[in-house]
């Protein structure tokens, strides 16, 4: 049952449905910023449901069908980084709110740093932790008081990966670190 649970909680969060989450957060908060429908519906295309479209295509492209578990790592990788490049270059061309640039600068650092560290390093640093810390931290940061409220999911997720035995503290803590970093380093340069 214990497994189950953390599985579950493991779906929910998954970083495509953390930003969903963020975005109609931020979306319904009567921020100026925030209210523009068509902003809102490309950032959940960029941010959801490009990154969500590697699970089903991962069992039909050949090259990481037969990788199993981490073909499906390296294309959400791809296509994390695919949606978020694509969410930069239209905030700029369709002058997005500096929000929304502010938003996909941080995924985009996150998904980059982390494909780094995973690639050149023997640490696998979590893409569930940061895909949940990087949205607290940017709600927390647009919209202050109630947001820190959400640190609370911090450990119950940890607790999900570490029972499904998906990540190490280490790696959890990695993947967070990651991106607090990108985060903050991408509300110093908008």
């Amino acid at each position: 049952m214990k497994k189950e649970i953390a599985k579950i909680v493991g779906l929910i969060t998954v970083a495509p449905i953390m930003a969903f989450g963020m975005l109609t957060l931020l979306y319904f908060t009567g921020n100026d910023n925030f209210s523009n429908l068509g902003h809102y519906l490309l950032a959940i295309i960029y941010l959801t449901v490009l990154p969500i479209l590697a699970y089903p295509l991962q069992k039909i492209l050949p090259k990481f069908k037969d990788e199993g578990r981490a073909g499906q790592r390296k294309l959400a990788f791809i296509m994390v980084v695919f949606g978020y490049t694509l969410g930069i270059i239209s905030a700029f061309i369709l002058k997005a709110p500096a929000q929304y640039l502010l938003i996909y600068l941080a995924y985009f650092l996150s998904g980059i740093i982390l494909a780094l560290i995973n690639k050149l390093s023997k640490t696998k640093a979590s893409g569930h932790a940061c895909g949940v810390v990087g949205p607290i931290v940017m709600c927390i940061y647009l919209l202050g008081g109630y947001a820190w409220f959400f640190i609370l999911l911090m450990p119950i997720v940890f607790w999900s990966r570490l029972t499904m035995g998906r990540h190490t503290l280490k790696e959890l803590l990695l993947g967070s670190a990651v991106s607090v970093f990108c985060t903050l380093l991408s509300i110093a340069w908008v």
